[in-house]
């Protein structure tokens, strides 16, 4: 009898140790098969070329070296180990790319799973997951934020781990916060919370702790702070990662920094919505600092949409203790815990076949399927034309820009918004529009413009059909071309026009 139920206990144990690998191989795999989706942001060819110069180099930048507009100028890259990484798994094609960051997205379910473990059983915390993937995914990119999703989840998921105990944060989250700070400016993030997260501890403690609670996160708070600053850059990493958030009107025009928008359905408004009406209904009930928790993120979330996955992400860690005590989940959580936490023999072997499954298909798949970038973002007949020209200084579309950087092209404007500065940009937003067209002239003479590479259906593109001084060089489906009509240059290549 004794023998039956220990066995018992030890299978249901080794099949809730093998949920959050499961459903990692499986979150990896999706978008592995679904890989061209995390292709989709011309971001991704310019910060490959940035970890191209850092290998070539063997330095860090200091300042532009990939435009004309801004060569020279200061500038830090806070997302150098990421782009390091896609450098050194990009062979000439976007196998290994999508490969790192489905590994990513992968990695980031099983820490998600593991945190919500003790509060929820394995079919509510993948439905959970599944759900944030699904609030997610409009921002999942072969782009450094991705890599560095996984450690914002651990690092995060440690200090609601330590308030919910009620206790100071380990140690052993620091390293992350350093590693973090390497992959992505977003780390701020992290420094952020610590304060509010914190507060809980503190709110929920023993009177006669508070005080050694407070002085312990507030020493905690320090310590993350000086391992931010372990970076190559030192404490400027901080400065460059907050200087995006200086750029004010120009956020809202850029896709990912954009508010929410409630003006047609969508599927965060109907996640809000619901999260809403169930804790209305059900009555649940928060602590003030989980509540300023949950406002905070809902905040961040409406205010940019590149938020929502941090939404989606953490959300769920700060509802899932007061959750699982209000709504009858703590007891089967406590009665979990009570079960033997031995790692059996088959679940260390069926870990190591769904590990060796994941390659085998990996390496099936990757030889029978080739990657491609969206061709919207990578004009490759124009700027072959461009570099047949000899054009020099191209006034471009900032999409265009990271295939151009990728061509070893200098760019006009590309997508390092922080660099080229609020003024700039929206300047380069009027032109492409061409409502004035004398403020478009204006700028290709200011910076000296010899071509324009501009999409086909561009405002600006059009208006330069019918201006004087510049004729159409080439135009195809994705890209058109002007240059000065008064040009002389040896050896430019023929016009080459394909009519739509």
């Amino acid at each position: 009898m004794s023998l039956s139920i220990t066995s018992s206990v030890s299978s249901r144990s080794a099949a809730r140790g093998l949920v959050p690998l499961c459903a990692a191989v499986g979150a990896y795999l999706f978008y592995l098969s679904a890989g061209e989706i995390l292709l989709r942001d011309s971001d991704t060819m310019w910060q490959i070329r940035v970890g191209q110069w850092i290998l070539e180099h063997g330095a860090m930048p200091t300042s532009d070296v990939f435009s004309f507009t801004r060569f020279g100028e200061p500038w830090i890259s806070s997302s150098w180990l990421s782009q390091v990484a896609y450098a050194l798994v990009y062979g000439g094609d976007w196998a290994g790319p999508v490969i790192l960051s489905s590994m990513a997205i992968g990695a980031t379910v099983a820490i998600f799973l593991h945190l919500l473990s003790p509060y929820f059983d394995p079919a509510r915390a993948i439905l959970i997951a599944a759900l944030a993937l699904l609030l997610s995914t409009i921002h999942f990119f072969a782009r450094p934020h991705v890599l560095a999703l996984p450690v914002l989840l651990a690092f995060i998921g440690g200090l609601l781990a330590a308030a919910d105990r009620r206790t100071s944060p380990s140690w052993w989250l620091l390293p992350l916060m350093t590693l973090w700070a390497n992959l992505h400016g977003g780390f701020v993030l992290g420094l952020a919370l610590i304060g509010p997260i914190g507060l809980e501890a503190v709110w929920n403690g023993e009177p006669g702790r508070r005080r050694q609670l407070v002085v312990r996160w507030g020493l905690f708070g320090l310590a993350a702070l000086a391992a931010s600053c372990l970076t190559p850059y030192g404490w400027t990493s901080l400065l460059g990662a907050t200087k995006i958030l200086s750029l004010g009107k120009l956020l809202t025009l850029i896709g990912e920094w954009k508010p929410a928008d409630f003006s047609k359905p969508s599927f965060f408004e109907a996640t809000l919505l619901g999260l809403i009406g169930l804790i209305c209904y059900r009555r649940l009930t928060l602590s003030v600092p989980r509540i300023l928790l949950l406002l905070g993120l809902i905040w961040m979330a409406l205010s940019h949409v590149r938020n929502i996955e941090v939404f989606a992400f953490i959300a769920p860690l700060v509802l899932a203790k007061p959750i699982a005590e209000q709504w009858g989940t703590a007891s089967a959580t406590a009665a979990r815990f009570g079960e033997t936490r031995a790692f059996p023999v088959v679940t260390i072997l069926a870990a190591i076949a769904m590990v060796i499954g994941a390659w085998v298909t990996t390496a099936m798949f990757v030889a029978q399927h080739q990657f491609k970038f969206l061709p919207m973002f990578s004009p490759v007949a124009a700027v072959d034309v461009l570099q047949q020209h000899k054009a020099q200084r191209v006034f471009s579309t900032a999409p265009f820009g990271g295939y151009m950087v990728s061509r070893d092209m200098k760019v006009f404007v590309d997508g390092r918004a922080e660099l080229y500065g609020e003024k700039f940009v929206l300047d380069y937003y009027d032109a492409l529009d061409a409502r004035d067209v004398g403020q478009l002239l204006g700028l290709l003479d200011k910076y000296r413009i010899d071509a324009t590479l501009l999409s086909s259906d561009s405002p600006a593109g059009n208006a330069l059909d019918h201006l004087k001084g510049w004729k159409r060089l080439y135009k195809d489906d994705i890209a058109v071309i002007h240059v000065r009509s008064d040009e002389t240059k040896v050896g430019a290549a023929p016009a080459a026009e394909r009519s739509n």
